[in-house]
């Protein structure tokens, strides 16, 4: 990545928050770095070293500042941009795939040798895979650290590390201070209650409009899976190691989240999954202003700066939501798709009973299910495929496209994860029968992350430019919004509300 050096000093020179995740400042004479935000004095030029990641700075021999917390700055909005293999990686990167797999396994998914692919990252980011899954363990520790009463070795080896030895040297590296300093550090502050729950800050770009999100949500909300109550939004997790929960609450300057998580290793993907739903690491200012540029639209941004684009914590999920969506009004596809969730849980039900030959409730409340009220993560590929036709309440072309879908991402010909190619997935999820354009586009906009997509053809969107005076048939529409790029997924969120 490069980097302007006057343009990023002046940035530096303003406290600029906008900046913050773009890149980060490192001082030689002091040997930490910082976020552009960071309110100690402006070092003097010839001091100042700008990175284009944490880990980069980290590789320096710089340590992070501990008045600005660099490493709990928001995202870069590159990654939701750039659809090329460097920010295919950062997503994944961030969704844990290195520590799960490897950067062995990064590679394979992205399709490229480890040597090409740390080339790559090295050039853009200055710090390979491995580095920058590093970084993103030592954040993951400290958040472990500060916010709950686990042993050391309990949060390295949560927080991914190999050994506590690693851990021990990683966090004297990063933070220059041992783990227990860092402690000692929170004060008599308490860890949340509860084994596995964890409290921290999502951080974002202001503004935010916070109430179109949660109101989108919450119009959508599945019974069972998640819920809307009081300003914050709640829904279960199907994570990588096990289940989870989490609340987030928008406030000013951050999201609160409170995670409660079966498997602490989840931490990492929890949270990047969280901050994709919300859309906490886009640029509102440059979208914003782009699209304020239009006279149709420029009224509605200045009545409500920040609107995001709601997005997805399991692509599968997503998919689903969208087949069933086709054609018909958010209302009646939710009520098909709690119907169909329900189906799920009694067919689970009574397989339990049969096989083990007691309550199924009450096994179901073990596993993890929905005891109490307690939210619960989407079905999977291969527990829609186990239900049989009675279960499903709509049409069979409708139920043929799902288990066709759910076929396709069991065997792997179809990958919805965040880092997946964009273009690819988004020709064979077209190759499916029963997905068409406004689907397959629609999830590249919610599920794939991708900033640029207009659903012309969508009977809101159309409405939506025509109360706004816009051209709205899908060609002249198409035509017209050209002037869009490359926000045209945060024009059609507008649309939807104008609608």
């Amino acid at each position: 990545m490069e980097m302007d050096f006057e343009r990023c000093y002046r940035a530096v020179d303003s406290r600029d928050q906008r900046f913050d995740g773009w890149f980060y400042t490192g001082v030689t004479s002091t040997g930490i770095y910082c976020r552009p935000s960071c309110p100690a004095i402006t070092p003097k030029r010839q001091n100042v070293r700008f990175f284009p990641s944490a880990a980069a700075a980290q590789g320096a021999g710089l340590r992070a500042c501990r008045r600005c917390r660099p490493d709990a700055a928001p995202g870069s909005p590159l990654w939701d941009v750039r659809a090329d293999v460097v920010g295919r990686a950062m997503r994944l990167i961030a969704d844990g795939v290195v520590d799960r797999d490897g950067v062995p396994g990064l590679a394979s998914r992205l399709g490229y040798t480890e040597r090409h692919l740390h080339r790559m990252l090295r050039a853009e980011m200055g710090a390979g895979p491995l580095a920058l899954a590093r970084a993103q363990r030592a954040q993951t520790a400290r958040i472990l650290i500060e916010t709950t009463d686990l042993g050391m070795a309990e949060i390295a080896f949560a927080a991914g590390f190999g050994s506590v030895r690693q851990f021990n040297d990683t966090l004297r590296e990063v933070y220059a201070s041992a783990p227990s300093d860092l402690r000692t550090a929170r004060g008599r502050r308490q860890a949340p209650a509860g084994a596995g729950t964890i409290s921290l800050r999502l951080a974002y770009r202001p503004p935010l409009h916070d109430r179109a999100l949660l109101d989108f949500l919450a119009v959508r909300a599945l019974p069972g899976v998640e819920a809307v109550r009081d300003g914050t939004y709640h829904r279960g997790l199907r994570l990588p190691h096990g289940t989870g929960h989490v609340a987030l609450t928008p406030t000013e300057g951050h999201v609160a989240a409170t995670l409660r998580l079966a498997d602490l290793r989840d931490l990492a993907p929890a949270v990047a999954r969280c901050r994709r739903l919300l859309d906490l690491d886009a640029d509102p200012a440059a979208i914003d202003a782009t699209l304020a540029a239009d006279p149709a639209l420029a009224p509605a941004i200045t009545a409500e700066p920040g609107i995001r684009v709601p997005r997805a914590v399991d692509g599968f999920e997503q998919a689903v939501r969208a087949i069933i969506g086709q054609q018909v009004s958010v209302t009646s596809a939710r009520t098909t798709l709690t119907r169909l969730l329900s189906a799920h849980t009694r067919v689970d039900h009574e397989v339990i009973a049969t096989d083990d030959g007691v309550s199924g409730q009450q096994l179901h409340d073990q596993r993890g299910g929905p005891a109490g009220g307690e939210l619960r993560g989407f079905l999977s590929a291969e527990e829609l495929l186990a239900l049989p036709d009675s279960r499903f309440g709509m049409p069979v072309g409708r139920r043929e496209a799902l288990r066709g879908l759910a076929r396709a991402v069991v065997d792997g010909s179809v990958d919805l994860a965040p880092g997946v190619d964009r273009e690819e997935a988004v020709r064979r999820l077209l190759a499916l029968p029963g997905i068409g354009p406004w689907t397959a586009n629609y999830l590249g906009m919610r599920a794939f992350g991708d900033p640029d997509v207009l659903l012309s053809s969508d009977l809101a969107v159309r409405r939506g430019a025509a109360a706004l005076g816009l051209p709205h048939t899908p060609q002249t529409l198409d035509r017209y919004a050209e002037r869009w790029r490359p926000w045209r997924s945060y024009a059609t969120i507008r649309l939807w509300r104008a609608a």
